[in-house]
């Protein structure tokens, strides 16, 4: 399995959801850099499961424990940055019947074809989105060394179910009510001083292949946006253009930012918008139709344990992760 990034700094995620531990291994991370845990911490907990009626009961402390890359005073040292995260609330048994059923939506089936049987799908192992809490570890961290370097990393949970603003609350709890799930859109916006315009290159190193890379490596992600998006498909050149203009202290900035702070895959110094859309958790309550492997037969599946009604409620910091871990890897190369 290739579950690694980045171009300067690479970044590697390992295990699986119901294994021993889940982890993140990061190699040529900037030296010197002081970490904050309490902040990592709380960046964690945005992620971690459990907290609230939207999101599922599984209970984990997502408690990270360093390996390697920290000395004495918990700062970057030049070795290779490893951090793991322990497994504890599994309940395995909840998964039992999904090697020989596949569950629709899920992995189970690509994953029977490519490993020949023998992927560990407990908890959708390696495809599960427990595996973002590692990501997060990554994430929190270059979202600090991006803070010193004043470049600010938001997410936001602009759309569920098709419901926006106070709805999309409601709509989330409607569809757990039935034993569904509804998708997500997250929508992320990256604030630069002007010093980092002209990051990303052209054709196919831009900053859109580089962040949409790894924002399709998050489980549940079906579309990436960026700017107008799609939306600019219905405008005329006239109101898609971002025209130019120089503010009193005589920067460059554009009236509009349907580029998306992007253009011919290099920064412009406008702020960089990009939304996420999450397809519906596809562990749902309800009785679906499958097949048997073992059988060659139609039959029908019944998802037990605990599942987020909505994963992307719980993907904001993951989106801020991903985007934190790709800016700090191309500014370390600019």
């Amino acid at each position: 399995m290739s579950s690694s990034f980045g171009i300067n700094i690479k970044y590697s995620i390992f295990g699986q959801s119901h294994g021993n531990a889940i982890g993140v291994l990061i190699d040529k991370f900037p030296v010197g850099e002081q970490i904050d845990f309490e902040e990592l911490n709380k960046f964690l907990s945005r992620r971690k499961p459990g907290q609230s009626d939207l999101t599922t009961k599984r209970n984990e402390a997502d408690e990270p424990i360093f390996l390697s890359g920290l000395n004495e005073q918990n700062i970057t040292c030049g070795a290779p940055l490893c951090a793991m995260i322990k497994n504890h609330d599994t309940r395995s048994q909840d998964y039992a019947n999904i090697y020989d059923t596949p569950r629709p939506g899920h992995a189970d089936y690509t994953a029977w074809l490519k490993y020949k049987g023998h992927a560990d799908l407990r908890g959708g192992g390696h495809f599960s989105g427990r595996l973002t809490a590692p990501l997060c570890i990554a994430g929190g961290i270059a979202l600090q060394i991006l803070k010193r370097r004043e470049i600010f990393i938001s997410a936001k949970l602009i759309e569920a179910g098709g419901a926006k603003d106070a709805l999309m609350f409601q709509t989330i709890r409607d569809a757990a009510a039935k034993g569904d799930s509804v998708g997500g859109v997250v929508e992320c916006v990256i604030d630069y001083p002007e010093k980092f315009a002209g990051l990303g290159e052209p054709m196919f190193d831009n900053l859109e292949s580089q962040l949409a890379k790894v924002l399709f490596g998050v489980p549940a992600v079906k579309g990436v946006e960026f700017g107008a998006g799609f939306g600019a498909a219905k405008l005329r050149g006239s109101q898609n253009n971002d025209e130019f203009r120089i503010d009193d202290n005589g920067k460059i900035h554009t009236l509009t930012n349907n580029s998306g702070g992007i253009l011919g895959g290099i920064t412009n110094g406008m702020p960089i918008i990009f939304r996420t859309a999450f397809k519906p958790t596809p562990s749902i309550s309800i009785p679906q139709k499958t097949v048997s492997l073992s059988e060659k037969k139609d039959a029908e599946i019944l998802i037990h344990g605990r599942h987020d009604p909505c994963v992307a409620l719980r993907a904001i910091p993951v989106i801020e992760a991903v985007a934190a871990c790709v800016m700090l890897d191309l500014i370390s190369i600019s």
